[in-house]
């Protein structure tokens, strides 16, 4: 009976160590979302809406003779994991001077891209790039100046994305990245805005 306690608490280590394993790859895709929100408003002159609150979290329940393993290995979890690790995988970091610097080109840009979502001339496609729609539909002389505009604009967008996974010291997290953004900025778009969806257009 005395051996069966520490042999049971094996598998649990084995578990915890895991876990911090898993928290170090873990992409956070809340707080992407958030950064994302923050910089295409930026972008786009929009106001931040309100931030909804959080639900507030179930009561916590006393712990039970027959939970306390899992107690003693979260314990073990924050002794494990520094506390500053653990914070750094609840945020973005979006501050770094290459992102700033971004952000303020995009945002310079986005007077001269307005009017040509507004007609329907480009919109934003799945990748999370701007991409032409319906060229005829700005006037002959405007069309030259829209594909340059559109080339810059992709030309910081991919660099914002690289950025942002390369600010946080995860590289890997620039798909991710992408794809909350192309996510993003059709939620945000404004109304008429053009995007991409299943391979064809709509309109917001």
């Amino acid at each position: 009976m005395t051996t069966t306690r520490p042999v049971l608490l094996w598998p649990l280590l084995a578990f915890v160590l895991a876990s911090c394993v898993t928290i170090n790859i873990y992409f956070p895709a809340a707080a992407a979302e958030e950064a994302a929100r923050t910089i295409v408003r930026d972008v786009l002159g929009k106001e931040a809406a309100e931030t909804p609150a959080s639900p507030q979290g179930q009561p916590q329940s006393q712990l039970e003779a027959g939970n306390r393993a899992l107690w003693i290995a979260g314990r073990l979890l924050d002794v494990l994991v520094p506390p500053a690790a653990a914070a750094g995988q609840a945020n973005i970091d979006i501050s770094s001077p290459g992102i700033n610097s971004l952000r303020a080109s995009m945002a310079r840009r986005q007077s001269q891209l307005a009017p040509f979502y507004a007609k329907g001339v480009i919109g934003f496609d799945a990748r999370g790039l701007v991409a032409v729609r319906d060229l005829s539909a700005a006037e002959l002389r405007d069309r030259s100046r829209v594909k340059d505009l559109v080339s810059e604009e992709n030309r910081d967008r991919d660099a914002l994305y690289r950025e942002i996974a390369r600010a946080n010291g995860h590289p890997e997290w620039e798909q991710n990245i992408r794809e909350t953004f192309a996510r993003v900025w059709v939620e945000e778009a404004r109304p008429g805005y053009w995007y991409q969806q299943g391979g064809g257009w709509r309109q917001r």
